[in-house]
């Protein structure tokens, strides 16, 4: 049996802790912990190199960096690859996101302000509204604005120009963005999820910055239960510290981060109370599936589209659940962590 023991089967009440969108409270935590450099960014070696040469020619070109789009799940370092690529070319960066531009004007208003080769970064670049999407064509292009004054018969069309610039998108749901605007980028980036080096990495060098007496199985530990994402990484390695902080006089060691796990409720696999209560549905209820959706959604007392874009992702990722065309199946993997794991 693991050493993870829980008490109870209840779901908390407040928000998921291995949950992978940021939280208004942890803002201040992430600028602390984000990398400024490329150098200093770990993993998705696929995305650095490819950046360092196109800045670096940019640079001696003295041009803006082409538009850059990057994609992939919640917590893996979209926004930070944005602030670093506008260090990187020495530029200011303007930060706003999709469902903020509601009018023309507003689109307008943050581009005549930006300076030559400055950055505008736009987050959920998907949530963007189309007026707004199909002015921003002609601004990724030819550097202009194309403005309608008046209406009716008497309406006109005025060119505003703008200084160069890079926009960077970033978005969770590539397939929401239209054609037009996705071959408008220059440069399409996957961030994928990291490997267990690289959030060993991550992990050690944060609690670096924190200050935090940590021992390398500790580390391993936390690194491991964080899902693959920096971001839920940063959330556990702050609890853990905190509890260190409390109950062990600051220094985190194998009995202390498997504690404080524990009580957090998070296992080895980083898998929480609603991922194991999923399976253990699937194997209690229907004798470890096929389940159609929905009845696993209405037996878990769970939305269907909540089920299906929020729990499963990572319990597919990990070969715990599978799909097949008669509905969601447990693996043996799944059978074998859940009867090693204490609840």
């Amino acid at each position: 049996m693991s050493e993870y023991t829980f008490i109870d089967d209840e779901a908390p009440s407040e928000p998921r802790i291995v949950e992978p969108s940021a939280t208004t409270t942890e803002d201040v935590l992430e600028v602390t912990l984000r990398p400024q450099r490329l150098d200093q960014f770990v993993g998705q070696s696929h995305i650095k190199m490819p950046l360092i040469i196109s800045i670096e020619a940019a640079q001696k070109r003295t041009e803006p960096l082409e538009h850059v789009l990057l994609y992939g799940n919640p917590g893996l370092g979209k926004t930070t690859l944005a602030n670093i690529i506008a260090k990187e070319m020495n530029a200011n960066i303007r930060i706003t996101a999709g469902p903020a531009l509601d009018r023309v004007g507003d689109l307008a208003a943050i581009l005549s302000n930006l300076s030559a080769g400055d950055v505008l970064f736009i987050d959920e670049i998907h949530r963007m509204n189309k007026t707004i999407e199909e002015v921003l064509y002609t601004a990724m292009e030819d550097f202009a604005i194309d403005i309608i004054v008046g209406k009716g018969p008497a309406a006109r069309t005025l060119r505003m120009p703008v200084e160069p610039f890079t926009l960077i998108g970033a978005t969770t749901r590539l397939n929401l963005l239209s054609s037009p605007l996705r071959d408008r980028f220059g440069h399409v980036f996957h961030l994928e999820y990291y490997d267990a080096v690289d959030m060993h990495s991550i992990v050690k060098r944060n609690a670096a910055l924190l200050e935090v007496d940590m021992h390398e199985v500790a580390a391993e530990q936390i690194a491991n239960s964080a899902r693959r994402t920096p971001r839920i990484a940063n959330r556990l390695l702050k609890r853990v510290r905190d509890y260190a902080q409390v109950r062990a006089n600051g220094i985190i060691d194998q009995e202390v981060a498997q504690t404080a796990l524990t009580m957090l409720r998070v296992d080895a696999h980083g898998l929480d109370d609603i991922d194991r209560k999923i399976l253990k549905t699937i194997i209690d209820s229907f004798q470890g599936g096929p389940v159609g959706l929905s009845t696993l959604a209405a037996a878990i007392a769970e939305d269907m589209d909540t089920v299906e874009t929020i729990y499963e992702p990572f319990l597919l990722q990990m070969g715990m659940l599978e799909r097949t065309p008669r509905g969601r199946k447990v693996t043996p993997k799944a059978h074998d962590h859940l009867a090693n794991t204490d609840f």
